[in-house]
């Protein structure tokens, strides 16, 4: 996977492994996560590899520092930051993922939610998994944590009642979807 160099990083001292489940490197588990299985140790590594993957097909990368999302949930100079996962209580083939920004006004974080949305639920990202839907929020720290959510409720549910990615376009890239018709320029988000 490739990183961005950084000067100011010892990537070998600055991150934990992908194989690794360090509690005190992870924000704790949110209240969307509340009543719900929540992962750790194993479990939660082997979804943040496929995580990995899929935010590296789709580029969901943090543009502050450079790397793929993923990359987070590593960063031992950022511990009560990243992704924490729970399966569903009322229905195991659903993945409740809460992502917890660095900041609670990262500019970022409707960007990097949605896009995690799409590269979680998207057909033909990466390695399958064995959910049917990854619910995605954002921790209620973020001060637009609400209507960052609200957005994320309705990207849910038009998913859910059209059983296919808003706005996707089969054999379409996320590139594709986010093509402007006036200046023909793309965003990876």
């Amino acid at each position: 996977m490739p990183i961005v160099p950084r000067p100011w990083s010892n990537d070998d001292g600055d991150f934990d492994d992908y194989d690794s489940f360090v509690p005190e490197h992870l924000p704790e588990p949110g209240s969307f996560l509340d009543g719900h299985r929540v992962l750790t140790g194993r479990d939660h590594a082997a979804i943040h590899r496929l995580t990995r993957e899929r935010f590296e097909e789709r580029t969901v990368y943090d543009v502050t520092f450079g790397y793929n999302l993923a990359r987070l949930n590593l960063d031992t100079r950022h511990p009560d930051a990243g992704y924490r996962y729970a399966v569903e209580a009322d229905d195991p083939t659903v993945l409740r993922a809460e992502f917890t920004p660095t900041t609670e006004f990262c500019p970022q974080s409707e960007t990097l939610v949605t896009a995690s949305f799409w590269a979680w639920n998207g057909d033909g990202v990466g390695s399958p998994h064995e959910f049917d839907l990854v619910r995605v929020r954002v921790a209620p720290m973020h001060d637009a944590s609400d209507r960052i959510n609200s957005r994320l409720v309705e990207l849910e549910s038009s998913y859910r009642a059209d059983d296919e990615m808003p706005g996707d376009d089969p054999g379409g890239t996320l590139d594709d979807r986010n093509t402007s018709p006036s200046d023909e320029t793309t965003s990876p988000f």
